[in-house]
């Protein structure tokens, strides 16, 4: 009895052995295809965990697994290789697509500053003779001195040679130095202007981001942080303005003698005779013409992020050849955006001038607000002066753009570098 009972104990035993080395031969080829997969792959399934089984090592399995199941490694560890590369192209693909909905990188606020009057210095001088005769055609002073025969013609290269005529008739008449008469406070008044502009549009573009949008931008994203910047900017830089204006249209009598001296005597004649606010004369017609960096900072992000969707490659693939062929396409973008921006807003600019101006009529200001403004101008010179000095405007503002907002760019990768 005792033999037999012995027995039944080591049948039982290797009965049992026996079930436990086949649950764990299932289960280890169950779970290896998971142990085998790469970091991400193994998170699909929860493999079981070997050390619970009593009696069973670790690594012990794994080692027989290795021998075991070489053959399933390589063709498992391929298998999910090539479908991670695959999920790898596709997310990059598509993060190229989406781009424009993640938050773009951070640039710090010192640095749009800086380099914003940078880029508004550069353009400044570049342009300073064709915004001397669009500011002389805005004017009514000049009016019957620059007098076009074509003034209503419809032929645009006309304009422009007219435009370029008139450069050449100052440059005869008045000297070379003509051409850049109001450059200096012309640049006291853009450098802090483009850098006021570009500081706050960058701010003010990440902080309604992420307080509004979840940190991601949008096209009513931009049109506020153009809007303020705008304003922030032609409050601040208003008197500069009005100062350029004025030595602009100040010519030289019968005698030779002009009427202010310098900058500094403008500002000092126009305090004493006007008072402090008449440093701020043409700054409604500024508020209405902040429309116009509106318009054409919503454009200009809008075709940068047509051209970044346009791109096949992601910047670790981009040769410096792609790099500057997409910042042209960027700065030409900026241009097209001005262009646009300018035909649609351009008459306050006639409007601002003339308010700047401060013309007086029997004793009185002839231009008083800005409404009152446009009324008289189209009522005394019809509808079409409100479009006069537009192509010098444009011969001006479409290159300055193009090289202000190059080298606005530029200056951000250096100065973030």
């Amino acid at each position: 009895m005792a033999a037999n009972k012995d027995d039944n104990n080591k049948n039982n035993n290797l009965k049992l052995n026996l079930e436990r080395v086949e649950k764990i031969e299932h289960d280890a080829i169950e779970s290896y295809p998971y142990l085998a997969s790469d970091e991400k792959g193994s998170t699909l399934k929860n493999a079981q965990n070997l050390d619970e089984i009593d009696g069973i090592e670790p690594l012990t399995l794994n080692n027989a697994i290795n021998q075991d199941y070489n053959n399933t490694t390589n063709v498992c560890v391929t298998k999910n290789v090539s479908i991670h590369n695959n999920y790898t192209n596709d997310n990059a693909k598509n993060s190229r697509v989406s781009d424009h909905e993640l938050p773009t990188e951070e640039v710090k606020p010192w640095v749009h500053f800086v380099a914003g009057g940078v880029g508004g210095m550069v353009g400044a001088i570049a342009t300073c003779p064709f915004d001397v005769v669009k500011t002389r055609l805005q004017s009514d002073v000049f009016q019957t001195q620059y007098k076009s025969k074509i003034a209503d013609s419809r032929n645009i290269l006309l304009h422009f040679k007219e435009t370029l005529g008139i450069i050449s008739s100052l440059y005869r008449m008045e000297g070379f130095r003509s051409l850049f008469k109001g450059l200096g406070p012309n640049l006291v008044g853009v450098i802090p202007a483009r850098s006021i502009n570009f500081f706050t549009y960058g701010t003010t573009k990440e902080l309604y981001s992420k307080t509004f949008n979840n940190n991601q931008e949008a096209p009513w994203v931009h049109l506020m942080a153009a809007a303020t910047a705008g304003w922030a900017t032609s409050t601040a830089t208003n008197p500069i303005w009005l100062i350029k204006t004025r030595l602009q249209l100040d010519k030289s009598s019968v005698n030779g003698i002009r009427k202010y001296k310098s900058s500094w005597d403008c500002l000092t004649s126009v305090i004493r005779q006007e008072g402090v606010l008449g440093l701020y004369k043409g700054l409604s017609a500024s508020y209405l013409g902040s429309i116009e960096g509106i318009l054409q900072w919503i454009l200009y992000e809008q075709l940068k992020m047509v051209i970044k969707q346009r791109s096949n490659k992601t910047e670790a693939e981009k040769s410096n050849w792609d790099k500057a062929k997409e910042w042209g396409a960027r700065s030409g973008g900026a241009g097209c955006a001005k262009f646009v921006a300018s035909i649609i807003t351009y008459p306050h600019e006639v409007v601002r001038t003339r308010l700047r101006q401060a013309p007086t009529e029997n004793g009185t200001l002839k231009y008083t607000g800005l409404i009152q403004t446009f009324r008289v101008i189209i009522k005394e010179e019809g509808l079409a002066s409100m479009y006069s000095g537009l192509t010098p405007h444009l011969l001006r503002t479409v290159p300055n753009s193009i090289i202000m907002f190059g080298t606005w760019e530029l200056m951000i990768k250096l100065l973030s570098s």
